[in-house]
């Protein structure tokens, strides 16, 4: 696509480009009809098969300026050439100079909107830039107590990346700050940078400590899954804490042990974890002991390493029954033609939890996968409900907390259900 945009601008274009675009960092692209009223619906991605033009190949990080067969501006955005999402949307209308005042502004509007949680010393783990969902695509930028985490989703914020670390040095004074690169990136961003690597301060402590809803927890910013744990389910753990005084509770896709802990400090009389990571069962114990002082002296622990599903049937075939099943995997449709078979997946998760759970007790259930629609995603539960000869009164649908906001369609990823179970 590239070798044929070089030389497909015809000469009005071209000269206007080069009008507008005077350097090697800026490119001149113009997109198919179709692709053009999205970026100008507001849709942050455009793809590579979706350009018909571009004025040179363009590197990484590159501000590629977008106009339509008008010669008028449209949109610009950071070029990456070697994602299928060539251009990462940061504006679009009127031309704008993409600038350390720009990106201020946007760091500015994104950190405001989670004001609310950082006035809030019971929740010192946030999300503070959520990418596309902010206007700053490909970008996010978490807080763990006093240290920052940068994860880039495109090598094209390579290029950006000092002047987004030096604004945010400015705004929070962070202790230190942490990069972390998606798989992807870390393949194709330029050398010296990589993941795990400190961009600012002193090195992270191999554990930080931060609070989710006045509970403790401790994160590896350099080393843990995404940018050390999963924030997004933060209002759903106090949901399902709500419900969980002399419960039993059933923790599936464990991880850290959030769900758990917020259970076991609610009261809970026992708690089961299951996960595939060993290590994550271990993070599990390290969080219950940070928060000793608030569970009941009696609280039975138990957990299982191993894959979820099996480790469901064999608690079926041991009789074993709980008054909470909790159950948060991961995303089971990184791709749309996984979309079938990510509803199977669910639907086969359903099964399990239902006969886990004991009469009149609750079901959790989550689903992270942006290409599940959230209606397909509810029925696909109480189908499974209903061929079970099981009822299911629903107590709540839930989604993202607040400082995982959502911008466009696909960021609406999260979705869950919490019913209640009666045979």
């Amino acid at each position: 696509m590239l070798a044929q945009a070089q030389h497909t601008l015809g000469p009005s274009s071209a000269t206007l480009a080069f009008a507008i675009v005077t350097d090697r960092r800026r490119l001149a692209v113009r997109l198919t009809a179709d692709a053009l009223r999205h970026v100008r619906a507001g849709h942050p991605w455009v793809y590579d098969g979706s350009i018909k033009a571009a004025s040179h190949r363009g590197e990484a990080g590159d501000l590629a300026v977008i106009f339509d067969d008008k010669r008028n501006f449209a949109a610009i955005g950071l070029w990456d050439p070697h994602s299928p999402i060539r251009i990462r949307i940061l504006h679009k209308g009127k031309p704008t100079q993409i600038d350390d005042a720009f990106w201020r502004g946007r760091l500015e509007t994104a950190i405001g909107h989670r004001q609310i949680l950082r006035d809030d010393p019971d929740n010192t783990g946030i999300r503070l830039v959520n990418g596309e969902n902010d206007q700053l695509p490909g970008l996010i930028v978490d807080q763990y107590a006093n240290v920052l985490v940068i994860k880039l989703y495109s090598s094209a914020w390579g290029a950006h990346l000092d002047a987004i670390t030096n604004t945010l040095q400015e705004l929070l004074q962070p202790v230190t700050i942490v990069l972390r690169l998606a798989r992807d990136t870390a393949r194709n961003i330029t050398a010296p940078l990589a993941d795990g690597q400190t961009l600012h301060g002193p090195r992270a402590p191999g554990l930080v400590w931060f609070k989710e809803n006045g509970l403790t927890f401790g994160c590896s910013p350099a080393t843990g899954q995404k940018t050390g744990t999963f924030l997004d389910q933060r209002d759903n753990r106090a949901l399902v804490a709500d419900h969980s005084t002399d419960a039993s509770v059933l923790d599936v896709f464990c991880c850290s042990g959030g769900f758990a802990v917020h259970a076991a400090a609610a009261g809970a009389k026992l708690i089961h974890t299951i996960d595939l990571s060993p290590h994550a069962i271990d993070e599990v114990a390290t969080n219950l002991a940070a928060n000793r002082a608030v569970l009941r002296s009696d609280l039975t622990v138990e957990s299982t390493v191993g894959d979820a599903f099996e480790a469901m049937e064999a608690l079926v075939r041991d009789g074993r029954r709980f008054d909470i099943v909790v159950i948060d995997p991961p995303s089971f449709a990184p791709r749309e033609a996984a979309v079938p078979m990510a509803l199977r997946a669910y639907q086969r998760l359903t099964a399990l939890g239902l006969q886990l759970v004991n009469d009149g007790g609750l079901l959790f259930q989550a689903s992270c996968s942006s290409r599940i629609d959230a209606e397909d995603f509810y029925a696909t539960v109480h189908l499974q409900a209903d061929l079970a000869g099981v009822m299911l009164t629903e107590i709540e649908r839930t989604s993202h907390a607040l400082d995982h906001r959502v911008g466009f369609v696909h960021g609406a990823y999260l979705k869950a259900l919490l019913t209640r179970v009666n045979r």
